[in-house]
């Protein structure tokens, strides 16, 4: 390659996104206590993302939930597009006027909806505490992961992403 002036060239991925630095942060309250003795005690929340073919072009939607650890229930759920603060905001929004009365735990991870200003006053106006898993470690939110894990392995990575984006063409997405 040198006799012929040959380099190798290596793409590098480009972001979409610029990191920001957390408006704020909570300490990890949970601390992988994954147990609840009453319902809307504890709950936890997250964004999952899936990939689906409409025609030849590939697109994203975002899922995000909130489970309550008592019963391994999902208190709320949204679909979208996008993976921003109003579709988390909507999600806890919903999970809230299920259940007016509940002030939970609500752990996270530090995805950027959840370390911004506007969300953590929300949780606050309801009498919510936030408790976020540390930098990295992605098994301080596992119940959540572990849900998302089944989630796509019974629904989406066995042939059946067909019947999800069927189903996703159908909802309302926002």
């Amino acid at each position: 390659m040198r006799l012929l002036g040959l380099k190798s060239v290596c793409r590098r991925k480009h972001r979409k996104y610029i990191r920001t630095a957390p408006e704020v942060t909570a300490e990890n309250i949970l601390s992988r206590k994954f147990y609840a003795d009453n319902p809307n005690e504890k709950w936890l929340t997250d964004v999952t993302e899936f990939k689906y073919n409409d025609g030849a072009e590939i697109k994203k939607l975002y899922l995000s939930a909130i489970l309550d650890l008592y019963d391994r229930r999902i208190v709320a759920f949204k679909i979208s597009a996008s993976n921003n603060n109003p579709l988390v905001f909507d999600t806890f929004d919903e999970a809230i006027a299920a259940n007016p009365n509940a002030h939970p735990l609500l752990h996270s991870d530090r995805g950027c909806q959840y370390t911004s200003k506007r969300f953590h006053i929300k949780l606050e106006n309801v009498g919510v505490i936030q408790s976020m898993s540390r930098v990295g470690r992605y098994i301080d939110n596992g119940p959540m992961e572990g849900f998302w894990g089944i989630l796509k392995s019974e629904m989406y990575y066995l042939g059946h992403s067909i019947l999800l984006t069927n189903r996703f063409r159908q909802l309302k997405i926002t």
